[in-house]
């Protein structure tokens, strides 16, 4: 062990990132610039992360609310529509049910409670407690819903997401009935047309309705998967990860992020030398303990990288080490006993007692989440984040 500090994350200020804007130019030069400036060296194995967003913005992937309405007003025939399993975010999914209900004559909102996917609650689990109410069984229409729990604003929105859903189906002029339910078929007794509006759990979602009668079954990754009438689209995920841009636009997922990160990754060996890991991050993957939230509203944490950000970590933990198979040893002995087992792992700890413990999570899901948090989605301006030493150990 020879350095004192192992790995380091610097936020890197750019530009503000503008449509057209030459991405791998602003990133390489921002990276170069930065480490002049702070005096660091650029090493191989260091990680260059790009947050979704900025990518999104300078590829001009963008849609308006109509373009929504036209995709689904196509692929429903203007039908009532089942909207299933949404999550309650302003930012999220405010715009996607405009267009939505822009597309169509009725909404039915089927909504999970207590919570939604990524854990914004609608009611406490307490309250249904309190109540009698086995969110795995009971399936509720608003009547039900405002009887047994009232009118309760979201603690950190101050929203009430069931009235604000309503009212945006509403001003675009169709009939919202709102339902809520855990069980996904439950919207097949009130439409055979199902949008899934979940995240992570859509392909079950849609086979689960399509099993019960559902005749006419998408989900948001298929809803902008392609151009409509010249917007923006995302081939792999449509709506899914999309932002409110403006009153009527969505910022879309960024599409086919590869060939940036592998020319930034290129351009960095050209000028330094250095093998540098590039990647593209969107939400982290990570809880926050008062709220309760997942910080998961993205379909992916990188919709693209650099090979050698494949795989996952094969780490010892150097505390079972140090209690258990070098128990007996202190000072440097200890330090060379633990170096030296480092050195001489397995190339596969999965399943090995000395692993147990470590982060058991792809290496681009730890370094998205790493990103995110140093990036922060405010005003701190550092939608590139430079990272070093991730992949160093205790030996070096």
């Amino acid at each position: 062990m020879s350095r004192a500090v192992g790995t380091v994350v610097r936020g890197l200020r750019s530009p503000i990132i503008n449509e057209g804007d030459n991405m791998e130019n602003i990133v390489v030069d921002t990276v170069l610039d930065a480490a002049e400036k702070e005096g660091y060296e650029i090493m191989d194995r260091d990680i260059v992360t790009i947050t979704e967003s900025i990518v999104a913005r300078a590829q001009g992937n963008y849609a308006t609310l109509d373009h929504i309405a036209t995709d689904v007003g196509r692929k429903f025939d203007g039908e009532t529509v089942g909207v299933v399993f949404p999550i309650l975010s302003r930012n999220r999914f405010s715009n996607i049910l405009r267009g939505i209900a822009r597309g169509t004559g009725k909404v039915v909102l089927l909504l999970s409670y207590p919570s939604d996917e990524v854990g914004n609650h609608l009611v406490s689990l307490d309250d249904l407690d309190k109540n009698g109410i086995n969110p795995w069984s009971d399936v509720l229409n608003e009547a039900d819903f405002r009887n047994y729990f009232g009118y309760e604003k979201h603690p950190f929105t101050g929203v009430d997401y069931i009235d604000f859903y309503k009212s945006l189906v509403e001003q675009e002029g169709a009939e919202c009935e709102v339902i809520f339910s855990n069980d996904a078929k439950t919207i097949v007794d009130y439409t055979k047309n199902v949008l899934s509006c979940d995240i992570h759990s859509r392909f079950r979602t849609k086979r689960l309705v399509t099993a019960a009668g559902a005749e006419r079954v998408y989900g948001l990754d298929d809803v902008l998967s392609s151009p409509i009438d010249g917007s923006g689209f995302n081939s792999s995920y449509g709506l899914l990860g999309s932002n409110k841009a403006t009153e009527e636009t969505v910022k879309l997922f960024p599409n086919d992020g590869q060939p940036l990160v592998d020319a930034i990754q290129k351009r960095l060996k050209d000028i330094t030398g250095k093998t540098v890991e590039v990647m593209i991050y969107g939400d982290g993957a990570f809880k926050d303990p008062v709220g309760q939230i997942w910080e998961l509203a993205d379909p992916v944490v990188s919709p693209a990288y650099t090979s050698g950000l494949d795989g996952t970590p094969n780490e010892v933990k150097l505390k079972y080490l140090a209690d258990n198979n070098f128990s007996h040893l202190r000072g440097e002995e200890l330090n060379a006993a633990i170096s030296n087992h480092i050195v001489n792992k397995q190339a596969d700890l999965v399943g090995v007692m000395e692993a147990q413990g470590t982060t058991p999570r792809r290496l681009t899901d730890l370094i998205g989440s790493l990103s995110d948090l140093t990036s922060g989605s405010g005003d701190k301006g550092t939608p590139i984040i430079y990272i070093q030493g991730y992949f160093d150990n205790y030996t070096h």
